[in-house]
């Protein structure tokens, strides 16, 4: 099916990254950066070139596409779904990525800074990868696979089944978001315009990886209201906000309930932003747990440790306010068994091992879960995410575009 077929997942992935779609988390803006849209025109212009008839970009930024269906049966729609934005965590401007073809398992140096160097015995991954073709970036950006990768191959998925119309598929409609890394990715997606009944992003590691649980979240804001004095005066009358913003943060447990000291199913208090002055001080958090009601016992945990730290400052206040950021879709995708067991059947139709594993993260698939389209993840190859180091292979890509064909078939054949 494939062996006279050239992809173009990895030229078109060279191509996107190439284009600066940085979300920005502090923006009030819908996307959260005008220059997303860049990407998103790009898209639009190469599906209707390749008789993708309705793909439009609207006023939110998102994408909507349609690929009909070529079969006769009535089949469950199914959405493929990527995100155009690369995370504020590193620079996504005047990206440069290179291929490192037939790769065997040498460090790279990445060439604009040399202190950047791609290790296997600090990427394993990196072991089955041997004489396959590495994109990296040049050693001052990310690269942008996650999920420019995942965009690639949906388009390479879109090229192959608008030139390949006698494999059997229902109706597929593609989606393409903003502001995914920013937690607003599908805050202004519309259901009933996207109309599919179930669906797949693509934004995950290792060829044959499939996801179906994410953490729990929530976002936590925390504000201090000290007491303000001229400070050659404030003896026995200042209170220093950010000082007891110090003390909440020296109080956070060192060796557990952190990131940096947490992996498998464990989830943690995470602050992630702090600003403030004398006077009023606020702090960030990220709370995350595998287990909805785990959010509450940890937010309970640090109201205690911000209260324990306000008994030394009788006349200092706060205020602590709580926002559901995602859940965990397992919840959903467990009362739709099918959508997973169809994915577990491509991937071994692909010809990979499948891996299923739990995100310490999320997806726009968490939150289109809950609204109503149960939305696991896929593997797109992504290594290194958010970081310098970031690489894919051009191999794993292929294998995504593989992927998602036979799953096509597979909703196809099995309805």
């Amino acid at each position: 099916m494939f062996s006279n077929y050239k992809f173009t997942a990895a030229e078109q992935f060279l191509k996107y990254v190439r284009i600066d779609t940085q979300s920005n988390p502090q923006s009030t803006t819908f996307p959260s950066t005008e220059k997303q849209k860049d990407l998103s025109k790009v898209l639009v212009e190469e599906l209707l070139e390749i008789g993708v008839s309705d793909a439009h970009l609207d006023e939110w930024g998102y994408v909507y596409a349609t690929i009909p269906s070529t079969t006769e049966k009535k089949v469950p729609v199914v959405c493929f779904c990527a995100h155009v934005d690369t995370a504020p965590d590193c620079s996504g401007t005047d990206v440069k990525p290179i291929v490192h073809t037939n790769y065997q398992g040498d460090d790279i140096v990445l060439p604009d800074d040399t202190t950047q160097v791609l290790r296997k015995s600090e990427y394993p991954y990196l072991a089955t990868q041997i004489g396959n073709d590495i994109i990296t970036a040049s050693g001052k950006t990310l690269l942008g696979s996650d999920d420019k990768a995942g965009v690639a191959e949906i388009m390479d998925l879109a090229n192959f089944l608008m030139k390949n119309k006698n494999i059997k598929h229902g109706e597929i409609k593609l989606l393409f978001t903003p502001d995914e890394e920013v937690g607003r990715g599908v805050n202004h997606v519309d259901m009933k315009k996207l109309g599919a009944d179930f669906g797949y992003t693509l934004d995950g590691g290792e060829a044959g990886s499939l996801e179906d649980e994410t953490f729990s979240a929530d976002g936590v804001v925390v504000t201090i209201h000290g007491v303000i004095a001229h400070p050659g005066y404030a003896k026995d009358k200042l209170v220093n906000a950010m000082k007891i913003a110090g003390e909440i943060l020296q109080a956070l447990p060192k060796d557990r309930l952190s990131p940096e000291t947490t992996d498998g199913k464990r989830g943690f208090i995470h602050p992630v932003r702090i600003e403030g002055i004398a006077e009023k001080c606020t702090i960030e958090f990220i709370i995350r747990d595998f287990d909805t009601p785990g959010l509450k016992k940890k937010e309970d945990y640090l109201q205690t440790q911000i209260e324990e730290r306000l008994r030394t400052h009788p006349k200092a206040t706060y205020e602590f306010k709580v926002t559901e950021q995602y859940r965990n879709m397992k919840e959903v995708l467990d009362k739709n068994p099918h959508v997973v067991d169809y994915a577990k059947e491509a991937i071994k139709r692909a010809g990979l091992t499948l891996k299923m594993e739990s995100i310490r993260g999320g997806t726009d698939g968490s939150r289109l879960s809950f609204m109503g389209l149960p939305c696991p993840n896929l593997f797109a190859g992504e290594q290194a995410i958010h970081s310098k180091l970031e690489f894919i292979s051009v191999q794993d890509m292929n294998k995504a575009v593989e992927t998602m064909v036979h799953l096509a078939m597979v909703c196809e054949e099995k309805n």
